[in-house]
């Protein structure tokens, strides 16, 4: 991978790159779409990364389909998979990680210790191995996306930051990987982390400018689906991921609930009313 991405630098190709774990939906393709746009070469990487589940989260049973996710790239006329092994990215007696510190430790950081520093080595080691000119990224995960902004620009990494849109289902729910764990009637149940969602922005259209308050009216929300259990529902600047009192200059607006043992994540930017 490096001596190709060399070759391809040398020869003055814009190397646009989509890190995934796989189980690849329509979230990741719209990624490489974008790529494909922007870019001379698209390099595509599919790795379960170990270090970024916990000791009682979900690494075993995660989805791996590298079968059907090489067809559906090739189908996008994707130029190049990067599809290591555990032992390749984390060579025996590696004891080097990238962790960003202050902002690791909110949101998923908060309920998944640990989570982002996995994130922020893997993808640092990516972007070494690869070294693109564009990374892209989905919105979804909103709280990854400030975390490697920041790493981006402490380390001098020369790379741009691409964030695309999240993208959804007809009824509203935010695509993952981890939808295939849920029931039909879990299915409709996930419904509420979007549900909460429209109704800060219904509040917001009306005129409320109080976090506080558009927080309580989300959680309420989600509280009226029993089968939908709270991790946290927050309202954020979205470069720092601190709290906002007032949303007038703009917010992240983040939930994350479990759905049976599935735990799923949205979330809504609201734009700067100035």
């Amino acid at each position: 991978m490096q001596a190709i991405n060399r070759e391809l630098r040398r020869s003055g190709k814009r190397i646009g790159f989509v890190p995934t774990m796989g189980a690849l939906h329509d979230g990741h393709l719209s990624l490489v779409r974008s790529a494909r746009t922007h870019n001379d070469v698209v390099v595509v990487s599919i790795f379960v990364n170990p270090l970024q589940f916990g000791p009682t989260e979900d690494f075993s049973k995660y989805p791996r389909t590298l079968e059907s996710d090489t067809r559906k790239l090739e189908s996008e006329k994707v130029d190049l998979l990067f599809a290591p092994s555990t032992d390749e990215m984390y060579p025996k007696g590696a004891r080097t990680s990238v962790y960003v510190e202050g902002l690791s430790e909110k949101l998923d950081g908060l309920s998944r210790p640990g989570h982002f520093k996995g994130v922020t080595t893997v993808v640092a080691k990516l972007f070494e191995i690869v070294r693109p000119d564009r990374a892209y990224f989905g919105q979804k995960d909103a709280a990854q996306v400030a975390i490697l902004r920041k790493m981006v620009q402490d380390l001098n990494m020369d790379v741009e930051m691409m964030v695309c849109p999240i993208v959804r289902e007809p009824d509203g729910l935010a695509l993952s990987s981890r939808n295939v764990y849920l029931s039909a009637e879990q299915r409709k149940q996930a419904l509420v982390l979007h549900r909460a969602l429209m109704r800060v922005q219904f509040m917001v259209d009306r005129g409320d400018r109080s976090a506080a308050s558009l927080r309580e009216h989300g959680i309420q929300v989600i509280a009226e689906e029993p089968g939908a259990k709270l991790d946290y529902f927050e309202i954020v600047d979205p470069d720092t991921l601190e709290p906002v009192g007032d949303v007038s200059r703009g917010a992240l607006v983040a939930v994350a609930a479990w759905v049976g043992t599935t735990r799923l994540i949205d979330n809504l930017v609201l734009p700067s009313r100035h």
